[in-house]
This record gives structure tokens, C-alpha cells and sequence, in this order.
């Protein structure tokens, strides 16, 4: 037999709800409930339905995802060169859908900065290493010259590309190159740096280099680091990789590192996760529910510390 709640827990039940932290509310990037809708020939495409995502402070992770998937949408968004539809995102206290054009210019100058794919677009060529680090830095305004070329200089040696300084990027390899444009989108010390597919047009040995230059800064320099990519395997250079179906985040993969208590030996340990997004929809991986022919509907039994899911067993199709 069920009783109605009375009125105290009612009331219990409100404040508790109200003095809940707000969602994302110690998060660095916040994604709630995020929409891009395109209309391409007078059909509309969502390429973003709800997604949901939170990144901290320092953190180092990739976005994967099919091509399609709404990964780049969402990178375009969060770097100030998109405008989403409906929803909430907000970027180290800056809200994106709030933004006139002149915040939007600042925000892209010295709150986040940018890498492309194609080394050509992050680099002037005309310019050599040192000046193409130091112009955001004079566009920014507010040091000297000479402040200008310490601080290019500084960040080249720490990417390891201080020869490169003298050089235009014709005479730099594509690795050297992705490396200065590293430090360009460093150069105004920014809250995050995102990525998008850096290492497309490099081959394997060279790719390394550049995740190796990603986590130098994000070790030394504290920069929230988000990366693009459609490769898995590159993803597995991070600690945090989330992956992005169908314009919404899907699954997780998280690996931190575990010493063998008998031998001493450091190995990482990699656990996937589903995503549970705040209405309590759970999208389980494709090859899980491939594999256990669930389709449409499935089963739920709530066990004392955990919930099982079992494929549909009601007999109807």
C-alpha cells in the first residue's frame, strides 16, 4: 500500500532540489542540453540534439566520433566560430549564446585559442616561427616588443621548435610546423586550447610528436586541452576520451594508471562508460546491443547497488 507524501516532505523534497549545486557549476566548459540545427537547401539538419557535456580545469581528452557525428559542430561552437540554436554553453564564465560581435572577437583572441588540420591555415607564411607566435600577442596588445618576442621564444623552446624560430613554414617539416601553430594558440596564455583533427596529415611517428607537445603544455603550462579526432587510436593518448553519436555524447573511456603491487610496474587501465544524460537517458554502445539482438526496447531489474539490462524477453515484437 502507497501513501501521498505529506506536506513537510513535500516541502523537504523542494529544498533539497533547490539547494542542489546548478549543472556544471564547477566545470570549466559546460554543455547542457545543446541543439545546432542547419538548414541546408531548405531541409533542416540537427546536427547537435542535447548533448551534454562537462570538461575541468586541466583536463587533457578527445572528442571521437564518425564523421557526421556533430564532434566538429561542437568544437566550432566552443571556439567561438559557430553560434548554437537552442540550449546552454558556457566556456571559463563566458556564455556563448549571449555574446555580442565584439565579445565573440575577444573571446577567440584571448580566452581560447584554435588549431586547424590544415598546418597551412595556422601559420602566415611570410612570416617566420617567432613572429607568427608573437602576432596574437601584439593583436591582443598590452606588452612590448620585446615582451612579445620573450614570450615566442619561451613557448618554442618549451614545444621544442626553438630552431624554427628564423624560419618560415615552407622551410618547416608538417610536424615542426603543427608545433609552432601549438604555440600561436598558446601564445595569449588561453583558458583552453582546442584542436581539430591535428594530426590528419601527419604520419604515425610524427603524430606522437605532436600529442607530446600537447601534453607539455598541458603539464607545464596548466592548459585545458581539448582534441578533435575521428581515430580512436589517437584518442588513446589522453586520459579522456568521449565519444559523440548522433549529436549527443555516448560513451566514456577513462584510463588512469595502476601500480602491480608485487612487481611495482605502472600499467594504464582503460573502463568505458555510457553516458547517462540529465533526463536519464542511457545510450548503450552499438556493438553491445548488436551483439545481444536489442532492439527497441529492453529489460530493467534494479538490484540493491546496481541496474541490470537485459535484452526485450515480453514475447512481442
Amino acid at each position: 500500500m502507497t501513501t501521498n507524501p505529506t506536506l513537510a516532505e513535500l516541502a523537504d523534497k523542494a529544498t533539497a532540489t533547490r539547494d542542489r549545486p546548478a549543472y556544471g557549476h564547477d566545470a570549466l566548459i559546460t554543455c547542457d542540453r545543446l541543439v545546432r540545427v542547419f538548414s541546408v537547401e531548405g531541409v533542416e539538419v540537427q546536427a547537435l540534439q542535447g548533448l551534454d557535456l562537462l570538461v575541468r580545469e586541466g583536463e587533457l581528452m578527445a572528442l571521437v566520433g564518425a564523421s557526421g557525428s556533430g564532434k566538429s559542430t561542437l568544437m566550432n561552437i566552443l571556439a567561438g566560430l559557430d553560434t548554437p540554436t537552442a540550449g546552454a554553453a558556457q566556456v571559463a564564465g563566458h556564455n556563448l549564446l549571449a555574446m555580442s560581435a565584439k565579445d565573440r572577437l575577444y573571446y577567440r583572441r584571448k580566452v581560447v585559442g584554435f588549431i586547424w588540420q590544415q598546418t597551412s591555415r595556422n601559420l602566415l607564411p611570410y612570416l617566420t616561427a617567432a613572429q607568427n607566435v608573437a602576432l596574437p600577442l601584439q593583436l591582443a596588445g598590452g606588452r612590448r616588443s620585446r615582451a612579445r618576442t620573450e614570450r615566442a621564444l619561451e613557448l618554442l623552446e618549451l614545444l621544442q621548435v626553438a630552431d624554427c624560430r628564423d624560419r618560415r613554414p615552407h622551410e618547416m617539416s608538417g610536424g615542426q610546423q603543427q608545433r609552432v601553430a601549438i604555440a600561436v594558440a598558446l601564445a595569449c596564455d588561453p583558458a583552453v586550447l582546442f584542436a581539430d583533427e591535428p594530426t590528419g596529415e601527419l604520419d604515425s611517428h610524427t603524430a606522437e610528436q605532436i600529442f607530446a607537445a600537447f601534453r607539455t603544455a598541458n603539464e607545464e603550462l596548466g592548459t585545458t586541452i581539448v582534441i578533435v579526432t575521428h581515430d580512436r587510436a589517437v584518442a588513446t593518448e589522453v586520459r579522456r576520451t568521449v565519444a559523440i553519436r548522433d549529436g549527443r555524447t555516448s560513451t566514456e573511456v577513462l584510463r588512469r594508471s595502476e601500480v602491480d603491487e608485487t612487481t611495482g610496474n605502472e600499467t594504464l587501465v582503460a573502463r568505458e562508460y555510457a553516458m547517462l544524460d540529465r533526463a536519464g537517458r542511457l545510450q548503450l554502445p552499438a556493438e553491445y546491443t548488436r551483439a545481444l539482438g536489442m532492439r527497441d526496447r529492453v529489460a530493467l531489474d534494479l538490484e540493491q547497488d546496481h541496474i541490470t539490462v537485459w535484452p526485450d524477453d515480453s514475447g512481442h515484437s
